[in-house]
Parts: C-alpha cells; sequence; structure tokens
C-alpha cells in the first residue's frame, strides 16, 4: 500500500500558530484549517471591533490560507464556529454569509467557555482541493 503525503500549508497572509500546530495540513486532496480567530496577521493582534470584526478577520484569514492551498471559499465542505457567546450566533452568520454564498458547506456551531488572546469567535474549516461538483439528492 502507497503511502499518503502530509503537506503543510502555511502563509504570511495568515497568523502566525499561537502554539504547536500548522495553519493547516493537506493529506491527498483534503485541507484541515486550524480555527481561526480574529487576529491582523500584520500585528499579531486581536482586531479591534467586537464580534462582528473578528469574524470579518478570522474568515479572511482562512481565505488566505485556502489561497495558500490553491483553493477558495467554494471548496469549503465543513466548518465549526466556536464562540464565546452563543447569542452572536446570528451576526457572525450574516458576516459567514458574505464569504459562503451558496451550496454552504456543512457547519457546526458551539459556545465554549474561553477561545485564544480574549476573542469572541475561532472558525475552523475542511475543504477538497480541486474542481467538485454539486448534486442534490
Amino acid at each position: 500500500m502507497s503511502s499518503l503525503v502530509r503537506k503543510v500549508i502555511s502563509t504570511a497572509k495568515a497568523p502566525v500558530p499561537l502554539g504547536a500546530y500548522s495553519q493547516a495540513v493537506q493529506v491527498d486532496r483534503t485541507i484541515y484549517i486550524s480555527g481561526q480567530v480574529g487576529i491582523d496577521p500584520a500585528s499579531g493582534q486581536l482586531v479591534p471591533g467586537g464580534v462582528m470584526e473578528e469574524t470579518k478577520q478570522a474568515l479572511t484569514n482562512i481565505g488566505e490560507i485556502l489561497k495558500a492551498a490553491g483553493c477558495d471559499f467554494t471548496n469549503v465542505v465543513k466548518t465549526s464556529i466556536l464562540l464565546a457567546d452563543i447569542n452572536d450566533f446570528g451576526t457572525v452568520n450574516e458576516i459567514y454569509k458574505q464569504y459562503f454564498k451558496r451550496n454552504f458547506p456543512a457547519r457546526a456551531a458551539y459556545q465554549v467557555a474561553a477561545l485564544p488572546k480574549g476573542s469572541q469567535v475561532e472558525i475552523e474549516a475542511i475543504a477538497v482541493q480541486g474542481p467538485l461538483t454539486t448534486a442534490s439528492l
């Protein structure tokens, strides 16, 4: 049996990881993007403006990682959203729809006790590289 290649995806256009993890890892055509918070990669600081601005920045960071992997938001098949306050779900969803416009990925959203750097939202994603055709059942 031949082995699969594990490739680390990294870009300077997304924040440097805060711990012992990669921005993303690709195995075969599947890309696993680590949770992104609203950190501005230029300053390394959380963006001001609350959950709305943090969500925009987290999704922008994911977009840059997707680009580094030769993908875009249409390649995303699953996301998970971690919220400091589940009452922010509606606000986050409105921003989310600006990045995912149709054929939405599967998704989960959870309220958690705390997030890195005191952020209010963290988003992780799984994408599949290459062209995808959407079919309905």
